[in-house]
């Protein structure tokens, strides 16, 4: 590995904690591409390099938030736990099925979160956050966890809206809850990963570091910035991702030439 992809991707890490911290989700989404396409790490090490990453990172960014009163720690524990449960079942039957369709239902239900928070719509059932049972919260999170299991993905980019439409929290607290559920759900999962013994710790400690940094700094801008316009801004950033998911995967649907 050269100097310059080095420079390049510690200064890339910084946008991964950003992300984490002002939108509570782009960890793993970002940071594995990083990993392989400019650092040059082998696809099964930088998956369990990123889920360290990724998972210390928002371990860390949930004591910021939490100072602020932005972390939901009842609705986190019973999301999260039952996400891991689901995110399991989902690994064991997404197995099964072909990974376009599974990518196509990923951005087909992103694009109908980002275009539901577009619209301002909050939870369906209008009950105070308070009162909600913890079957529903455990239901939410299992199912949540299951696509994100079928997928192979998803984090944030689920779990964010899912808190804020389906549960009714406020944009910043779903960030804030948002990292304590991908804690909970990355450092789980990491222990199951087969790239453990690979994961170049020269490079994913600084890593960490620099990505830990910029968490400070999104959780900093979220205390800044009105719910709507981060609600806004978190639908916008859902909805490129998903198209551009659509886009890698049409031309898979195609017939060769």
């Amino acid at each position: 590995m050269t100097a310059v992809a080095i420079a390049a991707t510690l200064g890339l890490a910084l946008l991964v904690g950003v992300s984490l911290g002002l939108l509570g989700g782009g960890g793993a989404i970002l940071t594995v591409p990083i990993l392989t396409a400019v650092a040059g790490v082998e696809p099964r090490a930088a998956i369990a390099s990123s889920l360290l990453i990724v998972g210390a990172t928002s371990a860390v960014g949930v004591v910021r938030h939490a100072r602020a009163g932005r972390v939901h720690w009842r609705i986190g524990a019973l999301f999260g736990a039952a996400g891991i449960l689901g995110a399991l079942a989902g690994g064991l039957i997404g197995g099964l099925l072909p990974a376009t369709l599974l990518m196509l239902l990923l951005a087909a239900t992103m694009i109908a979160a980002a275009i539901a928070m577009l619209r301002g719509r909050r939870a369906a059932a209008g009950k105070p956050v308070e009162r909600m049972s913890a079957a529903r919260v455990l239901l939410l999170g299992a199912a949540v966890g299951t696509l994100s299991g079928l997928v192979g993905a998803g984090g944030g980019f689920l779990i964010v809206p899912a808190l804020i439409l389906l549960v009714g929290l406020p944009t910043a607290v779903a960030v804030g809850t948002s990292l304590m559920v991908i804690a909970m759900q990355t450092l789980t999962g990491l222990a199951t990963q087969p790239g453990l013994a690979d994961i170049p710790w020269q490079l994913v400690l600084p890593f960490i570091v620099i990505a830990v940094a910029g968490s400070f700094l999104g959780s900093a801008l979220t205390g800044r910035i009105p719910d709507r316009a981060l609600r806004i801004a978190f639908a916008v950033l859902v909805l490129v991702v998903a198209v551009a998911i659509v886009l890698q995967q049409v031309p898979l649907l195609l017939p060769p030439a």
